[in-house]
């Protein structure tokens, strides 16, 4: 079973993901400069998130480079900091097992992916202070990871293994469940600069700001599109499936409800998306994006305004390849208030008649609902939908 998830989402002036530069990420696509936000970004606000939390209430995965820290900080009395002989053991076990560090510092060359719970088991470790030290991490760290966000984003950590982690190689690896684009905008853009400046608050004999500078932005209505993969999602989770659900619920909720944090006090773009569709696939278990929808950038002024264009030209895309490669899904629309309803245009119909809901997608103008009936597809994916108006 697939579950894809089609958002259009139109921000406010911001700066939500930066490159080198500190601009707005952009792309070309379909020939033209479009906005862009990375997938990497994406993944990373939801994960984060007050609503995907929920399904992180037994174990969360922490990502970090920092891990020395992490475990004396753990293997430390409660409310002491750390102690050096601590660090310097934790350090020297995984400086013998082959992990990269850098010169002088606690900190590893690369990313380390763990649940909290491996980092607090590994904490008492080092405080009990019997035993090899080092094959009491392998043991930990190759313990079978069963953490929603580790089984949704997956995890690689590569490095040359050496006793007493040896036995670990293979054991990093999680096949990630998740599968998520690059949000484009829908239309083409051009980054704009912000000169600003900064008044002192206690003037003196100089005249002028005490602060000039200059920051960029730009204003996007985006495309974003995720899948994830329910078996492979089940067997990351060691086959639960009520974990599987509960995460897929609560992504679901987080993809549409979070927003990366870039400049954010600065911009303020907090714009949840105007139009949410739900694809869920049993038979047909390909996933396909509707990006192309958009290789022709909606024109800056349209009879059905940035949003409702945007919307029209994914609902028309969306009929044409369900339509022409006969894919076979559950579907549900979520607009609030159904402001912006999926439909295509059927030329052959008269005028009045033309406008068609897109391919058995079933409408919503509540949220809660929506995510309840998309739920119950996922738990029961024969059972009959009532539609949410």
């Amino acid at each position: 079973m697939l579950i894809e998830i089609h958002m259009i989402q139109n921000h406010g002036p911001a700066n939500l993901n930066r490159d080198d530069l500190g601009a707005p990420k952009t792309c070309i696509f379909g020939g033209f400069t479009r906005a862009r936000i990375s997938s990497q970004c994406l993944k990373r606000s939801i994960r984060r998130s007050p609503e995907f939390s929920a399904a992180l209430e037994k174990d969360g995965g922490v990502r970090t480079r920092r891990l020395i820290e992490l475990i004396a900080k753990e293997a430390a009395d409660e409310g002491n900091p750390p102690k050096e002989q601590h660090c310097k053991a934790i350090r020297k076990v995984f400086e013998e097992g082959g992990v990269g560090l850098k010169k002088d510092e606690n900190t590893f060359d690369a990313l380390f992916f763990l649940p909290q719970s491996a980092i607090q088991k590994m904490g008492a470790a080092v405080r009990d202070g019997n035993g090899n030290l080092g094959k009491k991490f392998a043991e930990i760290i190759g313990e079978f990871v069963k953490t929603p966000d580790i089984a949704l984003c997956g995890r690689m950590t590569e490095f040359d293994a050496k006793e007493p982690f040896k036995v670990l190689k293979g054991k990093f690896t999680v096949e990630a469940a998740l599968s998520a684009a690059h949000a484009i905008s829908t239309h083409a853009v051009v980054n704009e600069v912000d000169y600003f400046t900064a008044a002192d608050d206690v003037p003196g004999q100089d005249a002028g700001a005490a602060h000039v500078n200059e920051a960029m932005f730009n204003s996007a209505c985006f495309y974003k599109h995720f899948v994830i993969d329910f078996e492979q999602l089940k067997t990351n989770l060691g086959g639960d499936e009520e974990l599987a659900k509960t995460t897929i619920r609560c992504f679901l909720e987080a993809a549409v409800k979070a927003n990366p944090s870039g400049k954010q006090h600065s911009h303020a773009a907090f714009n949840p998306p105007d139009g949410v569709l739900v694809e869920i696939k049993t038979r047909q278990a390909t996933p396909i994006s509707y990006a192309n929808a958009f290789a022709d950038p909606v024109p800056e002024k349209s009879t059905r305004g940035l949003i409702g264009e945007s919307i029209a030209r994914l609902g028309q895309y969306a009929h044409e390849l369900i339509e022409g490669y006969g894919v076979e899904a559950e579907r549900f629309w979520f607009s609030p208030g159904l402001r912006h309803r999926l439909t295509w245009i059927d030329r052959q119909k008269k005028e009045h008649e033309q406008e068609q809901p897109v391919d058995g997608s079933r409408e919503f103008d509540k949220f809660d609902t929506f995510v309840g009936e998309v739920m119950r597809t996922v738990e029961s994916p024969t059972a009959p939908v009532e539609a949410g108006i």
